[in-house]
């Protein structure tokens, strides 16, 4: 089609390929415990007999495992499943972990029970086995109209497609995928600076008159602020200016605070980018981020196979509708 481009391609030394809201990687625990302290949660297993038909009927998450119930619902959670299971006479429980379930082990457990995906907070992140000795290219396909996406492809073999099915759902709340080895986000940092620095940008209607309150240089890109200060510096001189911001009266602006971290670095590739996509190298592997031009949603993710039931590529729905098999 003449209307594809090349994103980027990624590699996944794991073979494990995780694809999910990008700006959602500041909570990815790696093989940590998934413990947030502002938002405590239980991760339950449901087990019993029935434990797999009543997962299905409950249908709540994927397979027997139910991640990041908050804290202050756990109570109503466990009667409503407990009368769930008396309903349909399903011999199930639940049981919980004693500590919240590692995101990294949440991907080993979905691959090696060809589950789709898992949860993290609500959004639901996909995961998949993927080819660990080659580079998959990621691509995109635009709208009749040329300003949005139809469509991404991440793709795994070179085999014509024999069937197609929807493999999953995604959820993006800060409007970008990210396309990673399982492994590599164990090294992620997604707000910690790698060399101690950090760059402040100014913008808004009124960022010339904040700009020259502050003295703030003009940057290349049309807007305003500092970069590679100190963090610590930074981080001073951007509570500064949140402080003019409440003042009764104050001009249109706001002031964003990047530290130097992974997610810093592929971003200002991605800004940089005429396609809003970038690629960095974390642990090994290559780690693509890619806007998804349309904002926030839920998008289907369709499993292309060849002839022998085999993983040719994953196609996210962008644009709400099935493409046609090529």
């Amino acid at each position: 089609m003449t209307n594809e481009v090349l994103l980027g391609t990624v590699t996944c030394p794991s073979g494990q390929l995780v694809i999910t809201d990008g700006g959602y990687l500041e909570l990815w625990s790696g093989d940590r415990a998934a413990e947030d302290e502002e938002r405590p949660a239980t991760d339950f297993a449901i087990v019993g007999p029935d434990a797999e038909d009543a997962a299905e009927s409950f249908d709540r998450q994927s397979g027997t495992r139910l991640y990041d119930i908050p804290a202050h619902a756990v109570g109503e959670f466990t009667t409503t499943f407990a009368e769930h299971c008396r309903e349909h006479g399903h011999d199930a429980r639940l049981e919980a972990f004693e500590r919240q379930v590692p995101h990294r082990e949440r991907v080993r457990y979905a691959v090696a029970g060809r589950e789709p995906g898992f949860i993290v907070m609500g959004v639901p992140v996909l995961a998949i086995e993927a080819p660990a000795g080659r580079a998959l290219p990621v691509t995109a396909i635009r709208s009749d109209d040329g300003h949005e996406w139809r469509s991404m492809r991440i793709g795994f073999s070179d085999e014509p497609v024999a069937d197609s099915w929807v493999f999953y759902q995604l959820g993006v709340d800060h409007a970008r995928f990210v396309v990673a080895d399982a492994d590599a986000l164990n090294s992620w940092e997604h707000i910690l600076p790698l060399d101690g620095l950090a760059d402040l940008v100014l913008w808004g209607g009124d960022k010339e008159r904040v700009a020259a309150e502050f003295g703030a240089p003009p940057l290349d890109d049309g807007l305003y602020g500092w970069l590679d200060l100190p963090v610590e510096e930074a981080y001073e001189r951007g509570l500064a200016m949140e402080a003019r911001r409440a003042e009764p009266g104050a001009p249109r602006f706001a002031c964003d605070f990047r530290p130097h971290s992974h997610h810093w670095q592929v971003m200002r590739l991605v800004r940089a980018s005429e396609h809003e996509a970038g690629v960095i190298e974390v642990a090994g592997a290559d780690v693509l981020m890619a806007m998804a031009s349309v904002g926030d949603g839920f998008f289907d993710v369709y499993l292309d196979v060849d002839a022998d039931g085999l993983p040719v590529a994953l196609r996210i729905d962008i644009a709400g509708e099935e493409e046609p098999d090529e």
